[in-house]
């Protein structure tokens, strides 16, 4: 038994994922660090683990109904934990957030500027006090009633939306309409209603062609499509909806950039004629303080921002100068940790994962609590090395004011000022799971099988890669007078066939120049669109013509529910299901490819739907799930899996990780080719029906990577990554950089945004922008090899890109 004093959280028999039994003991009150490679299972001791088990705690103290509104992560696999405080954690949350969530709803600085309108703001004469809610677009008392709080107004007509009226309905004539089943859909609808959907669409009467287009009626009729070959379709009740409907509503609700992009095209874009753009109700924008009304001060960066409000509140009443205090307080903290170029309205969605996270971050420091165990995942992700000081200093103010800090991290720079380093290794997957080294990080150097060892002692272990020439370029990219966010009157000149690498500190307009104004003007060339979005945001661009294929690998999901998986996304599955069909067993059955696909009915269990899980419902508790009772997590059904390839089922199979199925699937061409990307980009740990839902962001975004380098290569790619170091261990960055720049060595283009001094000083070519964030970036400051941007003055980069230059 350990005593109630004791000051170390003890975890006991930790089973998690990969973790094997794990025993480990940790002080409070300290700044923790959890490292090894990717897939080690640091996550799974720090989250899965250690904040599960606390957060399991803290809901058997809530009232059993109230559990059920709330979601929880479940009990995790452990023995014991004793010693654990509460817990609070920061994770890099990857899905999309809403349109109307903002810098200032996710630090709830909003309320805090409302208040201060509401309470101290400047009011017309004989105008009534409005309450803060007035002064929110997300209130029904405060939007407008035009654009709904939104600010923009979107609409369509006839031209965007019918681009080909030589057209018929059945050949596409209404380009704005969905693809596959639901497209079909609407145009049997419309047959069903009486349309003639074969004459060519500037043939229809003008009512009709009103009508289909911009109608508000959903009428339901039933509809008896065309029946194919071979397949029975029945008749149902079909629901007509009109192209602009469809176009509106998808461009508004859909988590989907590609879809919501697609919408995008069908429709013009103005600033709200009744409140300018504004969001808000005619009353409140007659509400000033120092002299603006809320939406100019909320568009203002936040050290503009309190620049005001430190001028306004100096000598106003006291209920100003208490507002104004708490505020200028909280934009403090959040300016600390390098986001002072933020705007209150930036949305969220526009947001980096590490901005999020940060946001939240500068939330809970002006929380004030006490005796918390804060878990945070990568906080540095997305710093350029300048910020990464200030970083360290928030999470030594959450240590000092009695809370305990566990970081999952990979910047050996924060893990050098760690208190106690957490090494789990040795490599990832099964052949993780293990807890290294438990104590002060110098011990680390005695231990010899830690892949973090060399990189944390040694300077940068990366200076054993061979020294690359410098290559040649084979032509230019050049874009003149950009004009998009903060980057104003640029010209930038990308070169082709090299690796080049845009670095610059947060905010300063990297991703705006790369992954919106020259992917923009790439995918707008290669579909045709003259001029697209992309190309409105440059005056010019020229040498796109040497570009035959874009191709942008980033971290996001590859997929958002347990059915999409490794094999499903790289293509590996439909050649492990047509390998089975060839069996002699599916044979004599008749079981074709589809048979051993637990997506369709026929072979899977239908239990489960072929999920291998069971949602069980529990009276005044969360729904929790169980394996399924009859295919015991197989997903398919007895039948299916008495069809055997090389001995194993096609559930056996899925269960293999990649290494194992390199070795089962040798000499098989079709299956191989798959299987030596991927552990080629380091995924050798991973299963091959591993749910997209457990992929973290950077192993989702080397499965992208291997699925790109499996294709065969035609004509000339340009490579587009931002940040594709995030979430990787020195050890897996050494990994993705061959893969990268055999890219280059075989004739394609490279660029990423990056904040590794390690991966910018391998590069061939450097375009720094800055020198600040905001308004006093979006310029380039130095471009060239490394070592002409390492001497640039006025580059906040170059300093940090010498220090690597020299090891």
């Amino acid at each position: 038994m350990h005593s109630p004093h004791d000051p170390y959280v003890r975890v006991r028999g930790a089973r998690e994922h990969n973790l094997k039994n794990v025993r480990v003991d940790i002080p409070r009150d300290t700044l923790t660090v959890f490292t090894g490679v990717s897939g080690s299972g640091k996550s799974s001791l720090a989250f899965g683990t250690i904040y599960a088990e606390a957060q399991r705690r803290y809901f058997e103290s809530v009232a059993p109904y109230a559990r059920r509104l709330i979601h929880q992560v479940g009990a995790p696999a452990v023995g014991e934990i004793t010693g654990l405080p509460p817990a609070v954690s920061l994770e890099q949350r990857r899905s999309a957030p809403g349109a109307r969530s903002s810098v200032g709803t996710v630090t709830t600085l909003s309320n805090s500027l409302r208040m201060l309108f509401s309470r101290a703001g400047d009011y017309p004469p004989g105008a009534e006090r409005l309450d803060s809610d007035s002064f929110s677009p997300n209130t029904a008392v405060g939007a407008c009633p035009e654009c709904h709080g939104l600010g923009r107004i979107h609409r369509t007509d006839e031209q965007l939306l019918v681009p080909d009226p030589s057209l018929s309905i059945r050949e596409g004539a209404i380009a704005a309409w969905p693809g596959a089943w639901q497209g079909k859909n609407l145009r049997d609808v419309l047959d069903a209603l009486g349309h003639d959907v074969d004459r060519p669409w500037r043939e229809l009467p003008a009512k009709d062609r009103e009508w289909i287009l911009f109608t508000d009626e959903q009428p339901v009729v039933t509809v008896h499509p065309v029946r194919d070959a071979g397949r029975i379709q029945r008749p149902y009740q079909g629901t007509y909806m009109s192209a602009r409907r469809y176009v509106l509503h998808t461009f508004a609700d859909t988590r989907s950039r590609a879809l919501r992009a697609k919408a995008e095209r069908f429709l013009t874009s103005a600033p709200c004629p009744v409140c300018g753009g504004s969001r808000l109700r005619p009353e409140a924008m007659a509400v000033t303080f120092a002299g603006r009304t809320i939406a100019e001060l909320a568009g203002l960066p936040l050290s503009a921002l309190a620049e005001v409000l430190s001028g306004a509140g100096a000598g106003g009443e006291e209920t100003a100068r208490v507002l104004t205090g708490d505020l200028l307080a909280r934009i403090g903290t959040v300016t600390e940790l390098g986001l002072g170029y933020l705007s209150l309205d930036r949305t969220a969605p526009t947001l980096s994962s590490g901005e999020l996270q940060r946001l939240r971050l500068a939330t809970q420091l002006r929380s004030g609590l006490f005796g918390v165990v804060y878990v945070l995942d990568e906080p540095s992700a997305g710093l350029h090395p300048a910020d990464t000081e200030a970083l360290l200093g928030v999470l030594g103010r959450l240590k000092e004011a009695g809370n305990s800090v566990f970081v999952v991290e990979h910047q050996m720079d924060v893990v050098r000022r760690a208190d106690w380093l957490v090494d789990v290794g040795p490599l990832a997957g099964e052949h993780g799971g293990r807890v290294l080294h438990s104590g002060p990080p110098e011990g680390l150097a005695q231990v010899p099988e830690s892949a973090t060892r060399r990189f944390l002692f040694t300077e940068d272990a990366r200076d054993t890669a061979p020294v690359r020439a410098t290559r040649t370029p084979s032509g230019w990219i050049r874009l003149t007078g950009v004009e998009r966010h903060n980057v104003r009157g640029v010209d930038a000149a990308f070169p082709l066939g090299v690796f080049t690498a845009v670095t610059g500190v947060s905010g300063s307009g990297k991703s705006t120049l790369v992954g919106q104004v020259l992917a923009g003007v790439l995918a707008d060339r290669q579909a045709g669109d003259e001029p697209g979005p992309g190309e409105r945001y440059c005056a010019a661009a020229t040498g796109l013509e040497a570009v035959d294929r874009l191709v942008q690998v980033d971290q996001k999901p590859i997929g958002r529910t347990p059915r999409s998986n490794l094999a499903t996304y790289t293509g590996l599955f439909d050649a492990v299901r047509k390998l089975f069909a060839r069996t002699e067993t599916a044979r004599e059955r008749g079981y074709g490819a589809g048979r051993f696909s637990f997506n369709v009915s026929g072979g899977r269990c239908e239990t489960c739907q072929g999920e291998g899980f069971v949602s069980v419902e529990l009276l005044f508790l969360p729904s929790t799930y169980a394996p399924c009772p009859d295919c015991h997590g197989a997903r398919y059904n007895p039948e299916t899996l008495e069809v055997t390839l090389n001995g194993l089922t096609i559930a056996q199979v899925l269960d293999l990780t990649v290494e194992s199925a390199a070795s089962f699937f040798a000499g098989t061409p079709a299956a191989e080719r798959a299987l030596t990307t991927l552990l080629d980009v380091g995924l050798g740990y991973l299963r091959l029906g591993q749910p997209a839902t457990e992929l973290s962001g950077g192993e989702a975004q080397r499965i992208k990577l291997a699925a790109e380098l499996q294709r065969t290569r035609r004509g000339h790619t340009l490579y587009l990554l931002d940040e594709p170091t995030t979430g990787l261990h020195p050890a897996d960055v050494e990994v993705l950089m061959r893969q990268l720049h055999s890219l280059v060595d075989a004739g394609s283009t490279v660029v990423v945004v990056e904040h590794d001094m390690a991966v910018v000083a391998g590069a061939d070519h450097v375009i720094d922008l800055g020198p600040e964030d905001g308004d006093r970036g979006g310029r380039i400051v130095a471009s060239g090899t490394p070592a002409e941007v390492a001497g640039a003055a006025g580059s906040r980069t170059a300093p940090y890109l010498a220090k690597a230059l020299r090891r």
